[in-house]
């Protein structure tokens, strides 16, 4: 009876475990989903802040009031400096996702137009999980990327089509933002399996606070600063929103599903961008757009359920 008692009980932990297993993904899922609900207000916010930032300042501010918050919550919880192995990991990240990627965009959008602007993140999630491949030795099956390089296709064709075919010289800025915030993305996600994901930005944040202290006297001292409410907006979201909030449930996302698998969520941020952009800012939405999304969201089902 016994015997039979633990033969009956083995299915159930197994089971157990595996419903445990599935809604620890799905809620995986949705943290990564939410930091990219966070990313698409990037570059609609980033407009708004430069109506009374200039670009030095904006970069350089935005990323001390998130190294504020990140360090109040950092001393709250008294959370021990990170390991010496961890460190180089964090200076990529913070290079990538702290100084790198705003700071390239902030000037690109300086001339370009949020929509011209999202073929980045467009290109994002293959670039992210190209180097993934490389840096964490992760080796996605064929179905995943051929979805991927179908989803990617559809955002590059639509944003070029969108700019004429022609690129500006904004373009140089836009790919090397995507090289570096691919870099941070990859190594935040590779950390955050060793560590929390609020942690890796935070210490990152942290890191950068001898670079970007500076950057701000500087900037502010030759840049005019008018205060608007678009201005503080813009400023608060990208610092709070999309520097420490959005990037927190990102790498805890990317953690708990795999980097690839995360990366290719984000094949929807430059069509919420979008729509941002048209009830913030009030661009033109092309007539494209609801159909390079619904490629976009069967790409981005396809890629979810292949196997990694």
């Amino acid at each position: 009876m016994r015997a039979q008692s633990s033969a009956t009980a083995s299915p159930r932990i197994a089971v157990g475990a595996e419903n445990a297993t599935t809604g620890g993904a799905s809620f995986g899922t949705v943290q990564a989903a939410l930091g990219v609900v966070a990313f698409s207000l990037t570059f609609p916010a980033t407009a708004w802040g430069l109506e009374g930032f200039g670009p030095w300042s904006l970069i350089a501010v935005r990323s001390i009031l998130a190294a504020a918050v990140a360090g109040v919550c950092l001393l709250a919880l008294r959370v021990a400096p990170p390991e010496r192995r961890h460190w180089l990991g964090l200076a990529v990240v913070g290079a990538g996702v702290v100084l790198g990627f705003p700071l390239l965009t902030t000037l690109a959008l300086q001339t370009s137009t949020t929509a011209h602007a999202a073929v980045v993140v467009g290109l994002l999630p293959l670039t992210t999980a190209l180097l993934s491949a490389l840096r964490v030795g992760t080796r996605p099956s064929r179905t995943f990327w051929f979805a991927a390089l179908a989803g990617a296709a559809a955002v590059i064709a639509f944003t070029v089509q969108q700019s004429g075919g022609a690129l500006t010289s904004t373009d140089a800025y836009l790919f090397a933002a995507l090289l570096v915030c691919a870099a941070g993305y990859t190594e935040g996600g590779r950390l955050a399996r060793e560590m929390p994901g609020w942690q890796v930005i935070g210490w990152a944040l942290v890191l950068c606070l001898p670079l970007t202290v500076p950057m701000a006297a500087v900037a502010l001292s030759y840049e005019p600063v008018h205060l608007t409410a678009h201005a503080v907006t813009g400023l608060l979201w990208v610092a709070i929103g999309s520097q420490f909030l959005g990037l927190v449930v990102w790498y805890r996302g990317m953690a708990a599903i795999g980097i690839p698998k995360a990366s290719q969520l984000q094949l929807a941020q430059p069509l919420l961008t979008l729509v941002w952009s048209v009830l913030l800012l009030g661009e033109h939405l092309p007539v494209a757009a609801p159909l390079t999304a619904a490629a976009v969201l069967v790409c981005i089902a396809v890629t979810q359920r292949a196997r990694g």
